[in-house]
């Protein structure tokens, strides 16, 4: 059997192993973090920080403070929490508030929505909430710091 043959059975092994790594778990934590924090940080974030004002007396208000001091949560979590999970940094606390916020987008927000309206808040409530589980990886600030 040449090198050919050889690759593409090391190659079907590993596609078809239901074991995992230390590195593998590490790196897909990594990229979960960095990728949904950096899609929700410029996706929805960054909007509502930049165009507040516009936003300020129309906002979603599900619990009665006012739609400002809604909207000011709201960034919070869009902003500052998805930016700590980018960087690894009070993980589990980030994607805890996080997963509330998603937790609210679905069931109060978009209640009464068909599916494709809320898809986008239940994949980022599921991959929040798998963050929340798993922890930041070893690829993160907590971990140097010993969180």
């Amino acid at each position: 059997m040449g090198k050919g043959g050889k690759l593409r059975g090391i190659i079907m092994k590993k596609l078809f192993s239901t074991k995992y790594t230390d590195l593998s778990f590490n790196i897909m934590m990594f990229l979960l973090r960095a990728g949904f924090g950096t899609l929700l940080f410029l996706q929805y974030g960054l909007p509502k920080l930049m165009n507040f004002a516009e936003r300020k007396d129309r906002f979603f208000d599900p619990f009665g403070a006012g739609p400002t001091a809604s909207l000011i949560l709201v960034i919070f979590a869009e902003v500052f929490c998805s930016l700590f999970l980018v960087l690894g940094l009070f993980t589990r606390l980030s994607a805890f508030i996080l997963v509330i916020l998603f937790l609210v987008i679905v069931f109060m927000a978009h209640r009464n929505s068909p599916l494709s309206k809320m898809e986008d808040a239940l994949m980022f409530l599921f991959v929040f909430a798998g963050i929340l589980l798993c922890g930041p990886g070893k690829w993160s600030i907590d971990n140097l710091i010993g969180k």
